[in-house]
């Protein structure tokens, strides 16, 4: 009798899993998004000058932190200058579909961590990053790295919460990601919302979603 107790008290709980509502996939907050951020904002940050915060709203969006880094490099920024830049700003990495390469621009990461990024995916939710990640390097660290990263987003079932993460979006934005719904394909988003604020912070915007 024991045995079979035990046995359906594991079922039951799987069945609770099964039913509850999944965890919602979100973009990391704490961090400034260069790619949004006022100008004024950028001059505050670690090793900018007037120069460099001009050429970098002329220059963006960064569709990766791959790309940010490149400029400040060119900007004869130090890699040192660069992270220490990046405690401070930085381009959300899309935890599913990012390269290693940058994984390791996150401070403190390191080859470890990275490897331990990509070695969990698919990401669903904060819930299992919070599992996983917490197991190497315990809950304060993890909300750490939490904020460089993003789980996508489904387009058609995400809560206006959600929405809201997406640097940028506001409320007017959310709106319209919500009008358009069922979202079918990314041609569908790049014409629609398009329209509202033109190719290339559609194409910024897209990187943070999914059609399943």
């Amino acid at each position: 009798m024991t045995i079979r107790r035990a046995i359906a008290a594991v079922i039951a709980v799987a069945c609770l899993d099964l039913l509850a509502p999944p965890l919602r996939a979100q973009v990391g907050k704490g961090l400034v998004d260069p790619n949004v951020a006022a100008e004024s904002e950028l001059q505050t940050l670690p090793h900018m000058t007037s120069a460099i915060v001009k050429d970098l709203v002329a220059k963006r969006p960064f569709m990766s932190v791959l790309e940010l880094n490149t400029f400040l490099l060119g900007a004869k920024l130090t890699p040192e200058q660069a992270t220490n830049f990046y405690r401070k700003a930085f381009v959300h990495i899309n935890l599913n579909t990012a390269p290693r390469e940058e994984f390791l621009l996150v401070p403190g990461a390191g080859q470890r961590m990275s490897k331990e990024f990509m070695e969990y995916r698919p990401w669903k939710n904060w819930a299992q990053f919070d599992k996983e990640i917490g197991k190497y390097v315990g809950a304060q660290e993890t909300n750490l790295f939490k904020q460089y990263m993003f789980i996508p987003i489904n387009l058609n079932t995400a809560t206006d919460d959600d929405l809201l993460t997406v640097p940028g979006a506001g409320s007017r934005m959310v709106k319209e990601f919500k009008e358009y719904r069922p979202w079918k394909t990314k041609a569908q988003f790049d014409k629609e919302i398009g329209k509202y604020v033109g190719p290339k912070e559609t194409a910024r915007f897209w990187r943070y979603f999914v059609i399943p």
